[in-house]
């Protein structure tokens, strides 16, 4: 075993893995994952070294690392992220490793890790829920909840058989880890890596791991609630499709289907006598619908000009494609019918010399008319909004 701290000399090629820690104020567990790191590295016989992400700690927790053999790198912003990302930056072996400084998980385990890496594996993650989970070590909520639903969302959303989607004991070649250009800096940063490593098709994988008590003397850094809606609303970002896109196609097509059965005239449904006052709320479907699609194409144009998602050609020219022109002139052609429409309405009301209509026979002209006109205007206002995005970002 060597350690880099130890053997400053070795040269960066010559290291074949990093054991990553990042640390704010671990002073308590710090030692023993230092330990244990040292332990693995001895086990494994290979060159390698244990860096420690400190995050700004005040408990003395650097000059105990130091003390101890390991590199200290400084990471001035704070956050889980930032320490992991500043560290990733900072190693110098081939492959690179990591956990929390808490004690809760057992570098003496990096060597499975390490097995599928030189395996031909992109990123491997640990599984706690197909290894072992010691009493007390996971919430309840996390433990039947919280990981499992967002885990299967994982899945669902990006395709990859991950169970344990925020396992904290986790590793990656460094090439693959510094291509994903990760860029979160809280808790999201555990979604990130798994997310664009699926996005550009990298190789992962998957072992059982242990998941220990956390050896703090005080409450961790992970809050549940908040914390879960943080990954949760990360994923979903990276998925307008899940969340905009799909359930705006079911209202736009539940609200077309609405205007083509009920324009024509009344409908008798199980009894019931529909009529324009369902035509409304089949108006309200549209329009509601669109949105959630424009917004899915706002969404998609953002992590995209963001670089929070790898860009395929194919995805950028469907984007180039959503642009002020073409909004422009779908808005007019959506105004065109509106105005047309509304004419025809106005036309209905001059024969009748403007006096009372029944208000089913205007209403079935004027909520189209209407619809159109509020269409035309949102295709022309996210047109714009997608030039701002654009020309903002790219600045």
């Amino acid at each position: 075993m060597s350690l880099s701290s130890q053997t400053p000399f070795v040269a960066a090629e010559d290291l074949e893995l990093t054991l990553l820690i990042p640390c704010l104020n671990e002073a308590r567990t710090l030692p023993g994952c230092i330990a244990e790191a040292r332990d693995a590295l001895g086990e494994l016989g290979i060159s390698g070294e244990v860096v420690i992400a400190d995050n700004g700690s005040s408990d003395g927790s650097p000059d105990l690392a130091t003390g101890l053999g390991a590199r200290v790198v400084p990471v001035r912003l704070r956050g889980y992220g930032h320490a992991l990302s500043a560290g990733i930056a900072a190693a110098r072996g081939r492959y690179i490793i990591m956990a929390d400084g808490d004690g809760s998980y057992d570098f003496r385990e990096a060597g499975r890790l390490l097995a599928m890496l030189r395996q031909g594996c992109d990123l491997v993650i640990g599984n706690r829920f197909g290894g072992t989970i010691e009493p007390g070590a996971m919430p309840l909520k996390n433990r039947y909840l919280g990981n499992p639903v967002l885990s299967a969302l994982g899945r669902l959303f990006f395709g990859m058989n991950v169970r344990d989607f925020h396992c904290g004991l986790r590793g990656g070649s460094k090439s693959a880890l510094l291509q994903l250009e990760l860029r979160t800096g809280g808790m999201e940063f555990a979604s990130e890596m798994p997310i664009k490593a699926a996005m550009l098709g990298l190789k992962i994988g998957e072992t059982p791991v242990t998941l220990r008590r956390d050896g703090r003397d005080r409450p961790p850094h992970l809050r549940p609630w908040r914390d879960g809606w943080r990954h949760l609303r990360f994923m979903l970002l990276f998925t307008p499709e899940w969340l905009f896109l799909y359930p705006g196609i079911v209202l736009l097509g539940t609200g077309l289907f609405g205007f083509a059965v009920l324009l024509p005239g009344p409908v008798d449904f199980a009894g019931l006598k529909l009529d324009v006052h369902t035509l409304l709320y089949a108006a309200a479907a549209v329009l509601v619908g669109f949105q959630a699609c424009a917004f899915a194409v706002i969404s998609k144009a953002f992590v995209l000009e963001a670089g929070l998602v790898p860009v395929s050609g194919k995805s950028r020219a469907r984007l180039e494609r959503a642009n002020v022109e073409s909004g422009l002139i779908a808005a007019g052609l959506l105004a065109v019918v509106g105005l047309g429409l509304s004419v025809h309405a106005v036309g209905l009301w001059r024969a009748g010399r403007f006096g009372n209509l029944q208000p089913a026979q205007m209403l079935r002209w004027v909520v189209p008319a209407v619809t159109a006109l509020v269409l035309s205007s949102q295709v022309a206002l996210c047109g714009f909004f997608l030039g701002v995005i654009r020309l903002r970002l790219r600045r």
